[in-house]
């Protein structure tokens, strides 16, 4: 998750257990717009194997579907769902077993489109060596196939009236990362563009990055800009921070602080 940084450094902020494993969330985001309820990644789903899942030491009691019940939804409500990029732990969720059957798939969200763009799409589903096993056909072929998959224009770069993105290519080719107007402030739902708190640092770039440089370049314009615009930065992947926000200092941009997205005024 930290790449070229020494364990001894990334630790400080992320502390491994004795596997060598870090604890990381897959915290998704649900907006309502108007009439359209826009649900902003989907999570890992739960339709691998044994041995797939046992890689990850999945646990908590935390599940999509309980997190939407808990805010009067079902999977039935979501009119929209916004995909920053296709690699399992941001679309896994999206597909899932129809009754339990694993020969049967089924849309998770029935109602809604599945949104992601062509130069992605053809990025996911004719992946380089590097990312084959991040894209899994069975979370993403049955969009197309379900005629619930739908392309946002890279050049247009907004969704609706209060959503728009921009895209960055170091992490995977075209991840599409959401700007929400909430609150008078600017959201920005970071997805693997900076994962976590402990990835405010430059240099701080994971391993699973495709393109570590660009990454660094366009970590670097992100912070900056969130810095001088005072963005509300959503973590999707920190363990314990859902929200900070960062500041110029003299020596670049540094972590300011730290707040759950219910205590945004």
């Amino acid at each position: 998750m930290f790449g070229v940084v020494p364990k001894v450094l990334w630790s400080r902020t992320n502390p491994a257990d004795e596997n060598n494993l870090c604890t990381w969330a897959m915290r998704c985001l649900l907006v309502e717009l108007g009439n359209r309820l826009v649900l902003i990644d989907n999570g890992i789903g739960d339709k691998q194997d044994a041995r797939f899942f046992s890689h990850y030491y999945l646990h908590g009691e935390e599940s999509l579907e309980k997190s939407l019940k808990e805010k009067g939804f079902t999977f039935q409500d979501i009119t929209d769902n916004f995909l920053t990029h296709l690699h399992f732990d941001h679309c896994g969720g999206g597909v899932r077993y129809k009754n339990n059957d694993s020969s049967v798939l089924e849309m998770t969200f029935p109602q809604a489109t599945y949104w992601t763009n062509e130069e992605h799409w053809q990025w996911a589903t004719q992946p380089n060596v590097r990312e084959r096993a991040s894209f899994l056909k069975e979370n993403i072929l049955p969009m197309q196939e379900s005629g619930q998959l739908a392309y946002l224009d890279l050049k247009d770069k907004k969704m609706m009236e209060g959503l728009e993105f921009f895209t960055a290519d170091g992490h995977t080719d075209k991840q599409m990362i959401p700007k929400i107007s909430y609150k008078g402030h600017t959201l920005v739902f970071a997805a693997d563009l900076l994962p976590s708190v402990g990835h405010i640092p430059l240099p701080y770039v994971m391993g699973y990055d495709t393109r570590p440089l660009i990454t660094l370049e366009e970590k670097k314009q992100f912070l900056e800009e969130a810095a001088r615009n005072n963005y509300v930065i959503f973590l999707e992947h920190d363990p314990i921070h859902e929200c900070c926000t960062v500041k110029m200092t003299e020596k670049g941009v540094r972590f300011d602080q730290t707040f759950p997205l219910n205590e945004l005024g």
